[in-house]
């Protein structure tokens, strides 16, 4: 039986009803709002036939833990994520010229949902985060990654190193983003099927990761900041594939 977590939002809710609504075990909704987005989403429940319950707001504080939840909360069932034998397989049979992003131990949920939302947002084939070290997938990672969680194939894996060995097997070159490299992300060649790694919140790519890729590269900068949000740069890095890609 999968695990469940709370969801809450509008953003959320919506994106789960319109990608996997057989995942919503529970929905609850704040006593006396019945503005037109309300009435808009209890219409929705109502059409595929989820029921929902209102409920006290301090409740609803209570389950979102303080974040705002604007009225609205859902319980989902959070089915596990598939390993790394089904990702192998998905490159094999399913991908053409694969661009996938490998999240090398990303611990704030936050950033993991801007990840994936930039993920999402530059076609990206498939996200593979590790099993122990990263956040997990929960209301926080949903919220950010404004539905672009429930749009996107993601991989969970227990050992990183050994997954980009596997990868490379099968044809696709590895990059990794270090900003202690003297190669540029923009000279690099991202039109060919490629995995792009990024690594943790300050601490960057993991020794065994670094040695695992097939190239280093940077992210040119000019100002006097010595490192960008890791969500920025995988953003920068993910839309500059995305344009050589059409460019060529």
């Amino acid at each position: 039986m999968p695990n469940s977590i709370h969801i809450f939002g509008f953003h959320s809710l919506e994106a789960i009803l319109n990608s996997s609504p057989e995942l919503i075990l529970n929905v609850f909704v704040q006593n006396g709002r019945r503005d037109r987005r309300m009435q808009d989403l209890l219409t929705k429940l109502e059409n595929q036939k989820i029921k929902y319950s209102s409920t006290d707001k301090n409740i609803l504080d209570r389950l979102a833990k303080g974040e705002l939840h604007h009225g609205v909360l859902a319980e989902i069932a959070q089915p596990t994520l598939p390993g790394q034998d089904k990702l192998i397989e998905h490159i094999k049979h399913y991908s053409i010229n694969p661009l996938i992003l490998i999240l090398d131990s990303i611990q704030d949920p936050r950033n993991l949902g801007a990840c994936l939302r930039s993920a999402n947002a530059a076609g990206v084939d498939c996200v593979v985060v590790n099993k122990d070290r990263s956040a997990p997938i929960n209301a926080l990672v949903h919220k950010t990654s404004a539905g672009a969680i429930d749009q996107t194939k993601i991989f969970q894996v227990t050992n990183l190193a050994r997954t980009i060995k596997e990868l490379q097997k099968n044809g696709i070159w590895v990059l990794g983003l270090d900003g202690l490299s003297n190669n540029s992300l923009y000279k690099a060649n991202l039109c060919e099927p490629i995995a792009l790694v990024m690594g943790s919140e300050g601490k960057g790519l993991r020794k065994l990761i670094k040695t695992s890729c097939d190239e280093l590269v940077n992210i040119p900068m000019l100002g006097n900041v010595e490192s960008l949000n890791v969500s920025v740069a995988t953003g920068i890095a993910l839309f500059e594939s995305r344009r050589q890609r059409q460019t060529n």
